[in-house]
């Protein structure tokens, strides 16, 4: 889907970023034994925090497995045993794919959504059976999302509001029952997913220009078809920084309020440098891009 919620691997230690990857193979090994090996083709980043991050706030540690996978047979790797924890992010994974490719196939009509929606059709009824609440949530956000779209909504934060609603009922599962926890989890949520929205819609702006596409940054600021997208970039950089700056400093101190039992510098890695590091580095992109075109 997205993917931006990543570790910043270079301050890692050896060992904790092979249980950020042992979490990524256990959520793949979890969406195969749920639903099907097709469906480990929609895993991503940001749904593997989400499974780090739950489980780190357990009591019990996670179990470690050392097993192979259709990816790499012949080696066995580090992999984080079937928990609640991936089963949850694993149905919502299934979800979250199913409508992508589902809107893909409405808007664009692409025929490769299309297909690659097949393997989720059985799946995402199983998801919708097992979190009925969840999937009518997510489903409904996206649907007003569609409509803001459709009415060329041009206010970045009712858009960005629409998918933090999304990512804050995500961010809860059933089996945490504190409210304290659920609370801050909601707000950390609601934050990543603003995050994420605006982020992406800055990194698409290029394609969104060159297709037509929707994209609240191009008429919130007002983007004309004169003006020069080194020139619009310039424009709109300062404010940007700054809304994406502030959220991340929301999802620090949302975090800061949960009680961490396991993982700790993994996850103060993705957020006080992964995160950041991401940012930074769409950024950086962008500048390039603009230093190479306005040569």
């Amino acid at each position: 889907m997205f993917g931006y919620i990543t570790p910043y691997k270079g301050e890692l230690k050896v060992r904790e970023y092979e249980i950020f990857k042992a979490y990524y193979c256990g959520l793949c090994k979890s969406l195969g034994k749920e639903f099907n090996h097709f469906t480990r083709l929609g895993l991503n980043y940001d749904l593997n925090f989400l499974a780090l991050l739950l489980s780190s706030l357990k009591d019990e540690k996670e179990k470690t497995v050392y097993e192979s996978c259709i990816a790499n047979p012949f080696k066995k790797k580090k992999i984080i045993r079937h928990n609640d924890c991936l089963q949850y992010t694993s149905y919502i994974s299934i979800v979250l794919v199913y409508f992508k490719l589902l809107d893909d196939w409405k808007d664009e009509k692409s025929i490769k959504s299309l297909f690659a929606v097949l393997p989720y059709i059985i799946p995402v009824r199983k998801a919708k059976k097992v979190l009925s609440n969840k999937y009518n949530f997510i489903k409904k956000q996206l649907d007003k999302l569609t409509q803001l779209e459709k009415n060329n909504c041009s206010i970045i934060d009712e858009s960005a509001d629409s998918f933090g609603k999304l990512m804050e009922q995500i961010a809860v599962p059933p089996f945490i029952t504190d409210e304290n926890t659920r609370r801050v989890l909601k707000w950390l949520g609601y934050n990543l997913g603003r995050w994420i929205y605006i982020l992406d819609a800055f990194n698409d702006i290029d394609e969104d220009i060159k297709k037509h596409n929707y994209n609240p940054i191009l008429l919130q600021y007002n983007y004309k078809s004169t003006e020069k997208v080194v020139d619009f970039y310039k424009r709109i950089k300062k404010e940007l920084e700054f809304t994406l700056t502030f959220t991340l400093e929301n999802i620090a101190k949302s975090f800061e309020l949960l009680n961490v039992k396991h993982n700790r510098a993994i996850l103060d890695n993705i957020i006080y440098m992964g995160a950041r590091n991401k940012m930074e580095e769409i950024f950086n992109k962008r500048e390039v891009l603009n230093h190479e075109k306005s040569i």
